[in-house]
């Protein structure tokens, strides 16, 4: 079986990098030590959030933490942030534009870089149009018609790229006009609100190329992906072998140019199994972790939980826990 990147060297695959990935070109991440802090969960929209974690950044910083990944910091349909409408309005239930910019100022003063969640597989519409669905943006910045929503959920726009979020308008990355929008608006995130690193939310949505494309564009520090799908089961057992579950990780790695990591989901799922007893399966069949941490580390970030899996939805939890 021929796996891993394409640009992957296998006989440097445990060399500099002990927490998460690395970019060579840049000196912010060349340790490879970098330690990333969740600082939300399923809740935190109902806590004043932005001048509660501002009175919190200098413990954060103290503990080691190296960047902090905010929650989608725009306005929303959703109190949570993942149904976003106007991207260029900074008021959301987490606390108004003055209040991020506040909390952005005291993680500067404090050198924790803010990562901003980067939602933009899909966008809640303002008014109907094609179909009667809310699948047009009038009134508001980047007022998009149809044509920006893809064919398959409800647009006038082509097929989807990727994946299908269902019950809402998905974007068709496909068109130039939404590409230079995006790119636009993660430029104005990136160097003039303050945010510097990325987490793109959903990232098996859409084409992978398109991440590499934005990427390009607004040059943040870190960027990381969630490309989640399921593990690979017999019935309700997990498989010892899951190398095509992390192969489809690396592969949407590649999609990007190798410009951004991905959360180990392979790693999280082996990990919840073993601890019940099942050490086993910590390691593959060739000796090595058998998650994406095993075949290409410098991209690979580890995690025990985070809002989605160990959040309300399930649990309480709050913090992304990186396994060293």
């Amino acid at each position: 079986m021929v796996y891993y990147s394409q640009g992957f060297d296998d006989n440097n695959w445990n060399t500099d990098i002990v927490i998460f990935g690395i970019f060579p070109s840049d000196a912010a991440v060349r340790s490879g030590r970098e330690i990333l802090f969740q600082a939300f969960n399923w809740e935190s929209q109902k806590h004043d959030w932005w001048r509660n974690l501002e009175k919190k950044v200098p413990d954060i910083a103290k503990s080691g933490f190296t960047s902090a990944w905010l929650p989608p910091p725009t306005h929303s349909f959703s109190p949570e942030g993942y149904l976003p409408q106007n991207l260029y309005s900074l008021n959301s239930s987490y606390g108004s534009e003055h209040q991020l910019k506040a909390l952005l100022q005291q993680m500067k003063r404090h050198k924790v870089r803010a990562m901003a969640d980067i939602v933009i597989n899909h966008r809640i519409g303002t008014t109907q149009g094609h179909g009667g669905m809310y699948n047009r943006y009038d009134g508001i910045p980047l007022s998009w018609s149809e044509h920006a929503v893809t064919a398959c959920t409800g647009g006038l726009g082509n097929r989807s790229t990727g994946d299908n979020f269902h019950g809402v308008p998905n974007i068709d990355h496909t068109q130039h006009f939404v590409r230079k929008d995006i790119t636009a608006w993660l430029q104005w995130l990136r160097n003039n609100v303050g945010f510097q690193d990325f987490r793109f939310d959903f990232a098996r949505g859409y084409s992978a190329k398109y991440v590499k494309e934005y990427i390009e564009g607004a040059k943040p520090i870190f960027s990381v992906g969630e490309y989640w799908d399921s593990c690979n089961y017999n019935g309700s057992v997990l498989d010892y072998n899951q190398d095509s579950h992390r192969q489809r990780i690396i592969n949407w790695i590649d999609g990007t140019g190798q410009l951004s990591t991905a959360f180990d989901f392979t790693s999280k799922g082996i990990l919840q199994e073993a601890v019940k007893g099942q050490l086993w399966r910590l390691r593959d069949s060739q000796g090595k972790p058998p998650g994406v941490m095993g075949w290409w580390p410098s991209r690979s970030v580890t995690f025990i939980d985070n809002h989605d899996t160990g959040s309300t939805q399930v649990s309480n939890a709050s913090l992304l826990l990186i396994l060293q």
